[in-house]
Parts: C-alpha cells; sequence; structure tokens
C-alpha cells in the first residue's frame, strides 16, 4: 500500500512539532529550511531528504502534500505556488496578511481541486469539540456571550503583531461555536515594546445573533494564560487550556429576578469528561485523512477566510484609534435559515441561501449562489457547483455531483445503492452519479445510481432514470426513454439532422443518437 507523503517548508519554532507528528504519522517524504544547521539535525533525527530549496519539496512527485510553516509573510506566495505545482497544502495561520491574498488562495484551490487546509489548531482539541457538542444539544442554551485570553510572556515577534500572532486562534473557534459572521469589529490596544507593533489587544466582535465576544491577547503578561469563557443563558462553560485535567468545566449558575431585580445564583463547577489525545497530532492526521479521501478540510480555506476578514477589521479598527468597522460587506459568509444545520466542515459559496430545516452535512462543498429550499439535506462529500437549485424535499446523498446551472425540481430523488437493505450495510458500494452542467430533473423524479446526466438534459416530471443520458435529450416515462432534443434554454427542439431553437434559435447537428451545439449553423440551412 502506497504511503501518504509530505513535505514540510519551515522547521524552526513550530515547524519542529509539525515535522515530528508527520514522522510520528509516517507521512514525512522530506524537509526543507533556510538554515542549514536546522535542515542537518533534521536529516540526522529523522533520516528524511533535507533541502535548503523549496522547488525541491514542491517538484518533488512523491509529495502529494506541502505543510507550510514558514514565517507568516511568506504564507501567501509559498501557498499559491504549492497550489500551482498541484498540492495539497496545510498552512499554518494566517492563511495570509491581506484579505484580498487570502480569496485569491481560496478561489485557487477550488479552480484546481485541492486541498487546502489551514492551522487553526483549537478546533482539533478534544475540549473545544466537546464545548461544540454541548453548544449543538442546547446544553448551554442561547449563547449570549463570549470572552478569551490569550495571554504570555514568550517569544516576541517583529514581522506581525500580538493580533495576528495569537488572536486567530480564537476568532477561529468563536466563528465556529457561533455559526455566524460579526457584522462589527472594533480593537483597541498598544504597541509599547516596538511603536509599529503591536503587544496587546482587545478586540470586539458584535453578531447579528445579539451576541458578543471580546479577544484579549498580549505576550507582556507576567503568566500563561489561555481560557475561553461561554456564557449562556442555561448553562456557563470555561475552557483552560492551561489546567491539567480539567480543562472544560460545565458552571450551572441561574439568573433569578427577584423584584425586577437580577440575582445570581451560583453553583458548583461540573468537569467535563473528554477524550482524545494531542490536538496537533490530530490536526496533521486529519490532513492526511482529507488528502487520502480528497475530503474537505474541518478549517479549511472559506473558514480561515472569514477569520482573516475579522483580523483585517480588527487592524482597521486598531489604525483607528478603536474605532468600530462594519462588516458585513466584507464577508463572503452564505444565508442561511436559523432552523438549517450547517455541519463543520463543510464549504459553501457567496451568495447561497439555505432555508427551513435543511441539513449541510460534514465535507460536503456547495458553490455560489445556489439556492437549496426547504427540507433539502446535502449529504457528507457531495460537490454541487454554481447556480444549482435544488427544489424543497430533495436529499443528494454522498457520491451524487451536481455540476452548475443544475435544476433539481421538488421532491425528485437521488440513490446511491442498486440493492439496498436495512440489515445490510453497503457504503463501499456506493455508486457515482454524475448530473453535467444546466440539466434539469423534474418533479418527483427518479435517478438510479451509477448514471451520468448529460449537459442540458431535461428529466420530465415523474420519470426514472435506470441508465446514462446523452446531452439535450428530453427524458419521459418510467423508465425514462428519450422522447426528442430540448435547448439549453428548456425549449423542445423540431425534429431534423440540423435543427434550431424556435425560441432562441441556437443551433445544433444531430448524429448518432447525439445532439451538439453547431455554432455555425444557421436557420436558413435547415
Amino acid at each position: 500500500m502506497n504511503r501518504t507523503l509530505v513535505g514540510v517548508i519551515g522547521c524552526g519554532y513550530w515547524g519542529k512539532n509539525l515535522v515530528r507528528n508527520f514522522h510520528q504519522l509516517g507521512a514525512l517524504g522530506a524537509i526543507c529550511d533556510v538554515n542549514e544547521s536546522v535542515v542537518a539535525d533534521m536529516q540526522k533525527t529523522y533520516g528524511v531528504p533535507g533541502t535548503l530549496n523549496v522547488s525541491e519539496i514542491l517538484e518533488n512527485p512523491a509529495l502529494v502534500g506541502v505543510v507550510i510553516a514558514a514565517s507568516a509573510t511568506q504564507h501567501y506566495q509559498l501557498v499559491k505556488t504549492a497550489l500551482l505545482h498541484g498540492k495539497d497544502v496545510f498552512v499554518e495561520k494566517p492563511l495570509a496578511l491581506h484579505v484580498a491574498e487570502g480569496q485569491e488562495l481560496v478561489d485557487l484551490a477550488i479552480k484546481l481541486g485541492r486541498i487546502l487546509m489551514v492551522g487553526h489548531l483549537l478546533e482539533y482539541h478534544p475540549a473545544v469539540q466537546a464545548l461544540k457538542n454541548l453548544i449543538r444539544k442546547g446544553e448551554l442554551g442561547k449563547i449570549l456571550y463570549i470572552y478569551s485570553s490569550r495571554l504570555n510572556i514568550g517569544k516576541l515577534r517583529t514581522e506581525e503583531d500580538i493580533l495576528w500572532s495569537f488572536a486567530p486562534h480564537d476568532i477561529a473557534v468563536i466563528l465556529s461555536l457561533l455559526n455566524e459572521f460579526p457584522e462589527q469589529v472594533s480593537a483597541q490596544g498598544g504597541a509599547y515594546l516596538n511603536n509599529k507593533v503591536a503587544d496587546a489587544t482587545l478586540t470586539t466582535c458584535r453578531f447579528p445573533s445579539g451576541a458578543m465576544a471580546h479577544v484579549f491577547v498580549s505576550w507582556l503578561h507576567p503568566f500563561k494564560e489561555q481560557k475561553l469563557c461561554v456564557i449562556g443563558d442555561r448553562n456557563m462553560a470555561v475552557f483552560d487550556d492551561v489546567e491539567p485535567e480539567n480543562k472544560l468545566v460545565l458552571y450551572p449558575h441561574t439568573i433569578e429576578w427577584i423584584d425586577r431585580t437580577p440575582i445570581a445564583r451560583k453553583n458548583g463547577g461540573i468537569p467535563v469528561a473528554i477524550t482524545g489525545g494531542e490536538p496537533l497530532k490530530a490536526e496533521c492526521q486529519h490532513f492526511l485523512d482529507c488528502i487520502r479521501e480528497h475530503k474537505e478540510a474541518l478549517t479549511n480555506g472559506p473558514s480561515a477566510l472569514r477569520v482573516l476578514q475579522v483580523l483585517g477589521a480588527a487592524g482597521e479598527s486598531l489604525k483607528n484609534q478603536g474605532h468600530p468597522v462594519l462588516t458585513k460587506a466584507m464577508t463572503t459568509a452564505y444565508t442561511a435559515h436559523p432552523t438549517s444545520v450547517i455541519d463543520d466542515g463543510c464549504s459553501i459559496g457567496n451568495g447561497t441561501t439555505i432555508w427551513h430545516f435543511s441539513h449541510i452535512m460534514p465535507n460536503a462543498r456547495i458553490g455560489e449562489r445556489c439556492n437549496l429550499g426547504q427540507n433539502v439535506v446535502v449529504s457528507s462529500g457531495c460537490k454541487i457547483g454554481n447556480n444549482v437549485k435544488i427544489q424543497n424535499n430533495v436529499s443528494v446523498y454522498t457520491g451524487v455531483e451536481l455540476e452548475d446551472d443544475v435544476f433539481c425540481g421538488p421532491s425528485m430523488v437521488f440513490t446511491n445503492v442498486n440493492n439496498p437493505r436495512s440489515h445490510v450495510p453497503r457504503r463501499n458500494e456506493y455508486r457515482k452519479t454524475l448530473v453535467k452542467q444546466g440539466a434539469s430533473l423534474g418533479a418527483n423524479s427518479t435517478v438510479v445510481c451509477g448514471v451520468t446526466i448529460g449537459e442540458y438534459a431535461f428529466i420530465a416530471a415523474g420519470a426514472v432514470v435506470t441508465h446514462d443520458v446523452p446531452p439535450y435529450a428530453l427524458m419521459i416515462g418510467v423508465p425514462a426513454r428519450m422522447a426528442g432534443w430540448i435547448c439549453s434554454c428548456g425549449v423542445r427542439l423540431p425534429e431534423g439532422r440540423k435543427i434550431v431553437c424556435p425560441a432562441c434559435e441556437a443551433a445544433y447537428v444531430v448524429e448518432d443518437r447525439y445532439c451538439l451545439p453547431a455554432m455555425n449553423i444557421s436557420a436558413a440551412v435547415v
């Protein structure tokens, strides 16, 4: 069995930990650093090729993935170059130092079909995952307020300030916990050691739901503190990463109103049992899993871009003495009804709308400007292109791929197994169904798995498709049979070998039961 091998670029302060973990996972293929002595030590310790030249990593065909732990100022160029070399990329935070650069990287990864994962480590912490589960189950009630503190006296940087160095961790978790994007961001801070580099900042985020978040970071603090406090209207929770044992504690404090005055009723803390090992190892393993299964990462490009947008807004506010920055125009977030469920790790493009009671599962990928109606389910691993419209009561099961401009009518049905039995698991027998660009699937139609529906084909209401459908075909009946050809504009075409749409005048040629556009045919020759 072939191993998945990655190359690590940057093996210093943090990169050495990535090297160690990928080596322990049996996936370390090569290392690269600008320091010759570091490269020599790594080669001796781990027995893998080492180089001072990044191009040797990028041009090595044995390395399917690249892990980047270089200076933040180099992230944009290194990620872009790695993607263009056909590599899946895991880059430490931040994704880039400018929102426009981050957007370019996200778009490029999508265009090239490559994995882009960003090292927001806290997302892989078992305590954070347990906290997410508590929130999902409603144990905390409505989230009112989140406060995080990441303080230390430690490594001081000159190429990035404390906001960009420490705050991405907590901002990423807060956005994930609330599953919404702030409408307003403000930040205040001070540069005490270097008048151009902030040493301590306090960032405030106001969310559309009314929730607030404060993120306090500093590298001028007498002791190490890493806490995240989540205040709900039912319970409160504290994640203390410095605490050796009880890292996550639930506080069932209550507020009672007596004579119109709020009275706090305190209760003892309840430690929450958490399971799992080293977060960094889990993060590294997740990257390898994403490569092997070609699935979207939990901390993918779009989620990292949202963190970048908050950082950018906070940085702008910091330069303007804390003046609030409105972020609504900046967000690339989709629109989802409050009753919908959007799982972590999915990717949803700009301008997409998701309506009541729909469920988007992990690792699903939905493009831009899509419209998903009421009670739509998109299963894990599904790929949906841009400008796709899925009407009410449609389930897009694992194995189904919809290209751009596909239309799925109300209550139409996909399948992914030919011979399902409730008592016989058949997950390893899923068959792929591909619906190509512009095709329309009518209301209550059924598409049996394992078929390809060609470009701009039209499946009539109630039809049952059991075999491949050629482009521009009109299919009717049970089982579906071809009843003619249909134009990309949706109008039925007349019979003949050289035909022109009576509505839009698009020209086609019919050859061997295939109908193809003919750019040079005019109505005069029909």
